[in-house]
């Protein structure tokens, strides 16, 4: 991320942007800049309101190519000029339409799909991973001690901690992989044409790149329990059953570490 865009994003939270560090990752719902006071919905319902007028508009134009129509007089500069106005209003309301849905199925501090757009899109993947015979990993990522990042810093940072999470997760996969935040500290990755001897690989570079992500916060390391479960075209299952297996293996892995750690004391 920029300086300028980490500064907007500190901006947008109420944050010192001086006392934030920079890393790479742009995502273009990212890039706006709301007001502090607006919330996805806040968003939605205003571009609700400006499609309705963008809709008058175009009933408007097509108003004026009726009464045009029902005259006795033609006027193919009038006709010209209403066809231009509905054509560009028409676009218009198509560009907000899919800004909509765009915005009902994106994260909006990571950027992200959130739930609704990662089992849609995850979904489909499925589908063509069972068409074209490919192997498809999925990834159930838990961001760990969340709760004393939030508790010791407050949920700025601990908002700042997930972005930067979100940045080492983009930069480990490839643009054709589903990312997606699914609530809370908790992310998922579908990575396509991935097996499980390509999974160490895989960590070893989301590792780095968590390093990387908090190089310079000296108070806290970034981490994940990740659980990971394959699909097998040769054997297919719902997205909803590779979800739960991918979800149980996480809460193994989150154990097995809090087992870990309580030994070492």
């Amino acid at each position: 991320m920029s300086q300028s865009r980490v500064r907007r994003v500190a901006e947008s939270n109420g944050m010192d942007a001086q006392t934030q560090p920079a890393n790479n990752r742009v995502m273009p719902i990212r890039q706006r800049s709301y007001p502090r006071k607006d919330t996805l919905e806040s968003v939605i319902s205003c571009a609700v309101r400006v499609e309705d007028n963008e809709l008058d508009n175009i009933l408007s134009a097509l108003d004026e190519l009726a009464a045009i129509a029902k005259s006795k007089r033609f006027d193919a500069t009038a006709v010209d000029d209403a066809l231009k106005k509905a054509a560009v209003w028409a676009v218009k309301q198509s560009l907000l339409d899919r800004e909509i849905r765009s915005l009902a199925i994106t994260d909006e501090l990571t950027g992200f799909f959130n739930r609704r757009g990662f089992l849609a899109a995850a979904t489909q993947e499925l589908k063509l991973a069972h068409r074209d015979k490919q192997s498809v990993l999925l990834l159930f990522c838990d961001v760990d001690h969340m709760k004393a990042v939030n508790d010791t810093y407050g949920h700025k940072e601990g908002d700042l901690a997930l972005i930067r999470t979100a940045d080492a997760l983009e930069e480990s996969f490839r643009n054709s992989d589903v990312l997606a935040r699914l609530g809370g500290d908790e992310f998922a990755v579908l990575a396509w044409e991935a097996s499980i001897p390509d999974l160490q690989t895989i960590l070893g570079r989301l590792e780095k790149n968590l390093q990387k992500a908090t190089a310079d916060e000296p108070r806290y390391k970034l981490s994940l329990s990740i659980g990971v479960a394959r699909y097998d075209p040769e054997a297919p299952v719902t997205l909803g059953e590779l979800m739960a297996h991918a979800d149980k293996d996480m809460y193994k892995h989150k154990n097995r570490r809090s087992y870990a750690a309580s030994s070492q004391q």
